[in-house]
């Protein structure tokens, strides 16, 4: 399989992903006698540098805000930016697709969600992605799930599960804090060895976050709250935000890649405190 054939798997995996995604979420916001929807917002980076869609569901009685941003993106990057990238150091080309999403919940009882997976290509080519949780009260039966569901993921495709969440906890970390942003989850990068097996994983990890937000959600979605669970949550979200926008590679990368600022944003909570 060539670089294009892999360009054009890759992108139509993350489209249908999306898809799956937010019908996922509009059938939760149903089940609660809720009406809402996802809107979505089309962009164009320029003619030939691609572009994407990103929805957005607000105010809904499970969601706060949840964004599913899907992008394709090609181009060249800055001269102070490549450094920063493999393989793009010579003529700073590139060409990367992936999703992302996070979901910000009404209910504090229930953790925001982060999730995202992409293939970067330059003179080299990887797959790159994670899963991990913010919950503003701790629950061991939770985190016992979602750690023990992610390592099943990694066995299966003979994944390091051990790195990847070592990885994660230390990314996910706000060093001005000294404090985590959450549990943390699993984090991976320039992924290459096998593309078809890294595909592969990328795919189950893909499918796992469906099934663990639908697990996660539908456990906790009836539990009620106090205004001071509440308070506590949009302070969480404070740190989340101070993450997204200082360290967040995501972040960073779809700014220094002429993405679009609205789509990129997305992960930024509708109501924060500080």
């Amino acid at each position: 399989m060539d670089i294009e054939e892999k360009k054009i798997y890759s992108d139509k995996w993350f489209s249908y992903l999306q898809a799956q995604i937010c019908n996922h979420f509009e059938k939760i916001e149903k089940d609660t006698k809720s009406s809402k929807k996802f809107v979505s917002k089309n962009w164009v980076k320029n003619s030939k540098g691609g572009g994407g869609t990103y929805k957005i569901l607000k105010k809904g009685k499970i969601f706060d805000k949840v964004g599913v941003n899907k992008s394709t993106v090609s181009g060249i990057f800055s001269k102070k930016f490549r450094k920063n990238i493999p393989g793009a150091q010579k003529d700073g080309k590139y060409w990367a697709s992936g999703i992302s999403v996070v979901a910000h919940m009404k209910n504090p009882k229930i953790p925001a969600i982060h999730f995202n997976t992409r293939f970067i290509v330059t003179s080299k080519n990887w797959f790159g992605g994670g899963i991990d949780l913010t919950p503003c009260f701790k629950d061991k039966v939770e985190e016992k799930y979602f750690h023990s569901t992610l390592k099943r993921v990694c066995k299966e495709n003979n994944k390091n599960y051990n790195r990847y969440k070592k990885w994660c906890d230390k990314y996910f970390f706000l060093p001005h804090r000294n404090e985590p942003r959450g549990i943390g989850g699993i984090f991976f990068d320039y992924e290459n060895k096998n593309w078809e097996k890294d595909f592969k994983f990328i795919r189950e990890v893909g499918m796992s976050f469906l099934e663990i937000s639908k697990k996660i959600i539908k456990r906790k979605m009836k539990l009620r709250y106090k205004d001071k669970d509440k308070d506590k949550q949009l302070l969480k979200r404070g740190r989340y935000i101070e993450f997204n926008l200082l360290y967040d590679r995501g972040t960073k990368f779809g700014l220094n890649s002429g993405g679009n600022t609205e789509a990129i944003l997305m992960s930024l909570p509708p109501k924060a405190k500080w």
